[in-house]
């Protein structure tokens, strides 16, 4: 289909889509859900047919890099069908890179068929490498499944990206740590400021708030960090590690916002377009993807979304005040 690609009202391209395409997960980070959490009726969500549906209209309209998410995407029954499915746009050329963002414990299953079906890199989210600790951030995780997962996925030849989030008083002592762990095992690592949405399971981000402007200046008393030009498409910034070899990129919504350069979207798998993660701004796609066969309204409801997309988000961590920036869960979003 030939149509004109997306662009927002400041001029910026939208070629990203992030699709969460589950809001369940097999753990329960502290940061991200209640451990009683109550999950959508499955009439909300969208079928895995209209998952590809909607992501091939994205495509259509000149989105090139697709990563699904979740919650934790590889619990979604059936899931490597629409992985195989979206897999197709990237032997036409349609599509550059599909990837997908995990926290690695069901790739020990997974990682061969996510190969197969095109996916050469993926994002994994670890924030320790203890196993005490990650048993408590996680509550229903456990790490030597993690790294098990982990270790098959680089036999099975996909490019790992390791997410740490930055956690004070939690993890603060294992920076080092993990990015000598990343430099043996040729690892990329993310180091990501926690988000101030959706307090849950009586946990104040503001508690675990650290600026990682903090954090790069003390890891440069130790490691000699070079800037870098990498770009992968999305808002991290990267340095390159004299010392390992490695990358080290920062994600800083707060302390240095991302947001001129914005190119990207996220769907959640009710059918439910934000246009910002750090906005209540949102578009129903559900109700024009079904209510016709044909696209015309489909590809107009996004249009009309895109027209509305906001300059950049809102968030900041106010510790005199004891409340979200944005009211929704990450866990609702999309990782």
């Amino acid at each position: 289909m030939n149509q004109s690609p997306l662009i927002d009202p400041f001029e910026r391209k939208i070629t990203y889509l992030r699709v969460s395409v589950t809001d369940r997960c097999d753990f329960r980070c502290v940061y991200c859900m209640s451990e009683d959490m109550t999950f959508l009726p499955k009439a909300d969500v969208l079928s895995l047919e209209e998952l590809e549906r909607l992501s091939g209209a994205f495509i259509d309209l000149g989105v090139r890099k697709l990563r699904l998410t979740g919650g934790e995407p590889l619990v979604r029954r059936n899931i490597m069908s629409l992985i195989r499915a979206l897999g197709r746009h990237l032997e036409t050329g349609a599509l550059d890179e599909l990837t997908l963002t995990t926290n690695g414990s069901q790739l020990d299953k997974y990682a061969g068929e996510l190969f197969d079906a095109g996916v050469r890199r993926i994002n994994v989210s670890l924030d320790t490498l203890e196993d005490a600790k990650f048993t408590e951030l996680t509550r229903w995780g456990r790490l030597p499944q993690v790294l098990g997962g982990i270790e098959a996925a680089r036999k099975a030849g996909l490019k790992i990206k390791i997410n740490m989030v930055a956690l004070r008083g939690v993890n603060e002592n294992e920076f080092d740590k993990v990015i000598e762990w990343c430099g043996r095992e040729g690892f990329d690592l993310t180091m990501i400021e926690v988000m101030p949405m959706g307090e849950v399971g009586g946990e104040m981000r503001v508690e675990q708030y650290l600026p990682l402007s903090v954090v790069r200046a003390n890891l440069a008393e130790r490691w000699t960090l070079i800037e870098s030009n990498h770009r992968t498409g999305g808002p991290a910034r990267y340095m390159k590690i004299e010392e390992t070899g490695g990358r080290l990129g920062f994600i800083t919504p707060l302390t240095h916002n991302f947001c001129e350069s914005c190119n990207r979207v996220r769907l959640t798998c009710t059918g439910t377009l934000y246009m910002c993660l750090g906005q209540e701004d949102a578009a129903d796609l559900r109700a024009p993807l079904r209510a016709s066969e044909a696209d015309e309204q489909l590809v107009a409801a996004i249009r009309v979304a895109i027209a509305a997309k906001p300059k950049g988000h809102d968030f900041v961590i106010d510790r005199r005040v004891k409340i979200a920036a944005v009211s929704r869960p990450m866990s609702m979003t999309g990782g």
